[in-house]
């Protein structure tokens, strides 16, 4: 099964919804500032609660604001794909 990964347009509906701040949006959601950055920059997934309390702020439906995708690729430049013995 290939790797996937939680993606989210929290910063943009964020710059939609009048530039609101992160800390703002937490206050809204009812967790931190550190919370919403975490989540927004994909180093946390967000319980299903909150998931569901965010889209809630922008009305928009969760699969609006979060997408379960594979993962990208990311190549590791001078990396030798070949193994040695």
């Amino acid at each position: 099964m290939p790797e996937r990964q939680l993606t989210n347009n929290i910063r943009v509906l964020r710059f939609h919804a009048g530039e609101m701040t992160q800390a703002e949006l937490g206050k809204r959601v009812g967790v931190t500032r550190q919370t919403i950055a975490a989540v927004e920059a994909g180093k946390y997934s967000p319980s299903l609660e909150c998931a569901f309390r965010i889209a809630e702020v922008f009305g928009q439906p969760l699969d609006e604001v979060f997408r379960w995708e594979p993962k990208k690729s990311v190549s590791r430049r001078g990396a030798s794909d070949s193994t040695t013995p």
